[in-house]
């Protein structure tokens, strides 16, 4: 019994002695970056942003690892089943740590218990835009179209019950609107799909919304957040037109339960800086984002209260899900 005693007390002491150790030498290879969407996508572009600082900032290659369908499922199942030690990280989204919790049965991970926040990256309005074509240049004209043609106009979004597909219901429905839903596997199909004219609304985020808006390819008429962004003041807010409507997606980092909290430390420390660098916070708050940086405690109450959030407007809203 002694002796037991002993090897637990001598395994806590080593446990104890190695994690700052681990901590100090971490990363000594390749960092995996998860992402649940096709390349080119919102997401996408911040991961491969803030990957390449903290490849500068490690001294090891940040790899983007893009596993896309299911609305970010199999990327999340996969960095559920990856060790957790610190050399996979998944971008996560409104979308695979909150919104598919209301919107998906039988969902394969649970986004509280399977893995450890590290910190936000960014919150995020949605323009909502529209093919060239279209026969409007406001909210309210596009609601009077949309209205005079019902179940003709297709609108689509990143994925099934991710946070673009329930912000564009609940515009649908708070406007009253009879449009029919096209599922894509990440942003950049999605707008290519837009220029095509295969689809004549959605929702984007800035960060692909602008270049393609100044180009011509499509046309912005209003933004989701309760005000006007600098970067494209003349879209006013949804609002306006829909009163009491409002919108945003965000975008976080996490790794599998059970890293250690030495390693989920470091890496807060190493995005909040690339966050805050001149050239990637600079271009989110040109955009219109706030910049997150939460702690990993604050980003986890984020996470549960979103859940709780998404799951009542699921119920009380009745928006249907595929």
């Amino acid at each position: 019994m002694i002796v037991a005693r002993m090897t637990v007390r001598a395994l806590v002491a080593l446990a104890l002695c190695t994690t700052p150790v681990l901590a100090q030498e971490y990363p000594a290879k390749p960092i995996r970056a998860l992402v649940g969407f096709l390349p080119g996508g919102g997401t996408d572009l911040l991961a491969r942003d803030i990957g390449q600082k903290l490849s500068a900032a490690f001294g090891q290659q940040v790899i983007v690892d893009n596993r896309a369908g299911g609305g970010g499922v199999i990327a999340a199942v996969t960095a559920k089943h990856s060790p957790p030690d610190g050399y996979t990280i998944f971008f996560g989204t409104i979308s695979t740590l909150a919104a598919n919790v209301a919107t998906k049965p039988n969902l394969p991970y649970d986004p509280v218990r399977d893995y450890a926040p590290v910190t936000t990256i960014s919150f995020t309005p949605y323009f909502l835009v529209v093919h060239p074509s279209v026969q409007a240049h406001s909210t309210r004209e596009f609601i009077a179209l949309a209205k005079a043609n019902p179940g003709r106009i297709n609108y689509g979004s990143t994925g099934i019950g991710g946070g673009a597909h329930l912000a564009l219901e609940l515009f649908r429905t708070m406007a009253g609107l009879d449009m029919v839903h096209i599922p894509y596997k990440g942003g950049a199909q999605l707008i290519s799909e837009i220029f095509a004219g295969h689809i004549q609304m959605s929702y984007s985020v800035p960060a692909i919304a602008l270049q393609h808006a100044r180009s011509g390819k499509i046309r912005i008429l209003a933004v989701s957040s309760a005000k006007r962004l600098s970067a494209w003041a003349d879209a006013p807010p949804i609002a306006e037109a829909v009163p009491g409507y409002e919108a945003t997606s965000w975008q976080g980092v996490v790794v599998p339960a059970r890293t250690p909290r030495a390693i989920v430390n470091r890496l807060h420390t190493e995005i909040v800086k690339a966050l805050h660098s001149p050239e990637l916070g600079g271009r989110l708050e040109a955009e219109g984002a706030e910049i997150g940086g939460a702690s990993p405690e604050a980003f986890g109450q984020l996470i549960r209260s979103e859940i709780a959030k998404y799951v009542k407007l699921v119920k009380q809203a009745g928006i249907k899900v595929e």
